[in-house]
């Protein structure tokens, strides 16, 4: 899975009408604005450091990050000052697109080259293209999945990360080790040099078990083992196992939450209004882009927001309790 997905991003762009997906950004520009004024109340709360690294992991082909930069520019530009943009991006391809748009970035291919100091990071959709493990029970014993000739097959499972003891027969248990150690490492740099990481993704809230691989091609669901490399691969994120795994690093975390409730707070359908009468002609794409990203049916229910943080840091916006 991890080859595949680094061959399948290595020469393309594969968002938008042309691609094989859309993500948040593209549907909607309230999406950027609001994550970076999310950005900005967040290093407020943290002290306002200057400098402070504002970190993108998996930035596609950056808008996110120029809504981001455009709406802080205008609302808070202490913050915009402040900030040094780092993206983390292993595309060559993508990178060149993100350059043209966002000259001055730093780019690395691992977070754990971001240098040291305070941070804000901003992870959507980059936790489900991580490469996963698959463990299924068989008479009262876990076995692992394996691609062999185009196809699965099920070994006795070995080296095996800890286990849910309890589990009916055929319950598959899914496990992204790369995942869970950026996670470790997001939470031991916040906890030492203070920060806030916020992560939005599709996956279930609470623990279960269930086959989530899935492959997307031209908007449709494609076989992933059919063409590696061709199709884009990804897995439903375990956002207990993250959260999880960060707290037993040091950091705190909030959520997960549905990310159209936390979008709501952030006033994600307000923004969406307001660029609707700026651009009346557009006014029917621009709201129902955005009601697709907090409509339960939509993308609101399905993706999930969580944060990770300093401990002593206050609870971030959108994550108030109810």
């Amino acid at each position: 899975m991890g080859r595949a997905a680094q061959a399948y991003y290595a020469g393309r762009d594969p968002f938008g009408r042309g691609g094989d997906f859309t993500t948040a950004p593209e549907i909607s520009q309230a999406f950027g604005e609001c994550l970076g004024l999310w950005a900005a109340v967040t290093w407020q709360m943290m002290g306002a450091p200057a400098p402070v690294r504002l970190v993108e992991l998996g930035p596609g082909r950056g808008t996110l990050m120029v809504d981001a930069l455009r709406a802080v520019a205008e609302v808070m530009p202490a913050f915009r000052s402040a900030a040094e943009v780092h993206l983390i991006e292993t595309s060559s391809a993508l990178r060149a697109a993100q350059a043209a748009r966002l000259p001055g970035a730093a780019w690395h291919e691992r977070v754990e080259a971001v240098p040291a100091g305070p941070a804000i990071l901003i992870a959507n959709e980059f936790f489900d293209a991580l490469p996963i493990r698959q463990f299924v029970r068989r008479e009262g014993a876990w076995h692992e999945r394996f691609v062999a000739g185009g196809g699965f097959v099920e070994q006795p499972a070995e080296a095996a990360p800890v286990l849910p003891e309890a589990a009916p027969d055929g319950a598959i248990h899914e496990v992204s080790e790369a995942g869970l150690a950026i996670a470790r490492h997001l939470a031991g740099r916040l906890r030492v040099q203070g920060g806030a990481a916020l992560i939005l993704d599709y996956g279930p809230a609470g623990p279960g078990f269930g086959d989530s691989l899935q492959a997307m091609a031209a908007h449709g669901r494609a076989d992933p083992l059919a063409e590696p490399g061709s199709v884009d691969i990804t897995a439903h994120v375990r956002f207990p196992a993250l959260a999880a795994a960060a707290r037993e690093a040091g950091a705190a975390t909030h959520g997960p939450l549905p990310m159209g409730l936390f979008l709501q707070r952030l006033g994600l359908m307000s923004r969406a209004a307001i660029l609707a009468r700026s651009n009346p002609r557009q006014a029917g794409l621009i709201l129902s882009g955005a009601e697709r990203l907090v409509a339960p049916e939509g993308m609101g229910r399905l993706f999930k927001a969580l944060c990770l943080c300093h401990p002593g840091l206050a609870i971030p916006p959108g994550f108030e309790p109810a």
